[in-house]
């Protein structure tokens, strides 16, 4: 709501700032991180005392789990989403379409999530409701995010895939590219959910995504950057920025809390909101394909259950010691602490080489 200040500038000039991106994505960040750091403690107090025994543990899981983790509350994205959407709605600007369809994806997936630690926590068990309806209810929400996007679209990008380093390489999907965004939508948000299995191990890597394409957006969305970097121009989504800017200083506000040993965990209510919000930055900024390597970290974690299950069910012996990957490790003998910042190296790096896809024409 401070971007209408910046109506005012012609009768006052230092309300200026506000029409800059960069000043409004440092005050998202900066409020984001405040709010989180400021109501985390009673919203943590609030979880543990509504939910009693906290987020039930796998029992198959790595036993060392089953005493250093139970009775940790769960539901710990609520944390993150407050702070975020109050900094998106207080800097970011209120008429710019993009915006709000990233929030209602983010919204819809979060209360998806919601449910489905709200099953876990009152039937103290850790599976929550069907895994089919749960998908079939992330592809309603992302097909008609998609389908917006692909109408706001530039007539020249509508239902058009971009490829990276390939300065015009564009593929014409069609209306299958609504499909085929969804399911990146959909795919990045469970993607990040397997990834939330140890303390810091998700949200890090989220913040060093949002960063990347905080980035991405802001040159997408400047004809001038656009221009010289040879990308395609998307009108409107530099705006993105700003999103991104509060997502990161709400990971920040929550890795104080969610630190090891964690005093919460981000749950599916935060996992799948905040893999669905950058699936949908992907989408909204022609970055589906770079996503994949931003997100290489996610892609590996998903891609390990895939195997593993594959794998099971038609030999009947795992690839994995245990998948999701992170487990695996564990499983060899890493340290929790070891396994959670070695996958932040690699999280970092990905993203290094994916912003590195947008100077390489």
């Amino acid at each position: 709501m401070l971007y209408l200040l910046s109506d005012l500038s012609g009768t006052l000039s230092p309300l200026n700032v506000f029409r800059y991106i960069t000043f409004r994505t440092g005050g998202a960040l900066f409020t984001a991180g405040l709010f989180v750091f400021w109501f985390g403690p009673w919203i943590i107090s609030l979880l543990r005392l509504r939910q009693g025994k906290g987020q039930p543990i796998r029992e198959d899981g790595p036993q060392t789990h089953l005493l250093t983790k139970r009775g940790t509350p769960t539901m710990g994205g609520l944390m993150i989403l407050a702070g975020a959407i109050v900094a998106i709605l207080l800097w970011a600007n209120p008429r710019n379409h993009y915006v709000w369809i990233v929030l209602t994806v983010t919204l819809g997936f979060g209360a998806i999530g919601f449910y489905d630690d709200y099953l876990k926590v009152t039937k103290q068990s850790h599976k929550g409701f069907s895994g089919r309806f749960r998908l079939l209810l992330e592809a309603a929400i992302a097909i008609a995010a998609c389908t917006l996007i692909a109408v706001y679209s530039p007539p020249a990008l509508q239902n058009q895939l971009a490829f990276p380093v390939f300065k015009d390489a564009l593929l014409n999907l069609g209306w299958f590219y609504v499909l085929f965004a969804a399911f990146v939508i959909v795919g990045s948000g469970n993607a990040v959910n397997m990834t939330d299995g140890l303390d810091g191990l998700a949200i890090v890597p989220v913040m060093i995504a949002c960063g990347t394409f905080g980035v991405i957006a802001y040159l997408v969305g400047n004809v001038f950057t656009a221009g010289y970097l040879q990308v395609n121009y998307v009108r409107d989504t530099g705006e993105l920025a700003v999103v991104c800017g509060a997502v990161i200083g709400a990971g920040l506000g929550f890795l104080w809390f969610n630190a090891p040993p964690a005093q919460i965990f981000m749950g599916d209510t935060g996992s799948l909101a905040l893999g669905g919000l950058l699936g949908t930055i992907a989408v909204a900024t022609k970055h589906e394909i770079v996503l994949a390597i931003v997100g290489g970290l996610f892609v590996l974690e998903m891609m390990s259950v895939i195997i593993q299950v594959a794998s099971f069910k038609l030999t009947g012996k795992r690839v994995f010691r245990m998948a999701p990957i992170h487990h695996h490790f564990e499983q060899k003998g890493w340290k929790e602490p070891q396994v959670v910042i070695r996958f932040w190296i690699i999280a970092f790096i990905l993203a290094l080489a994916g912003l590195a896809t947008l100077k390489l024409r």
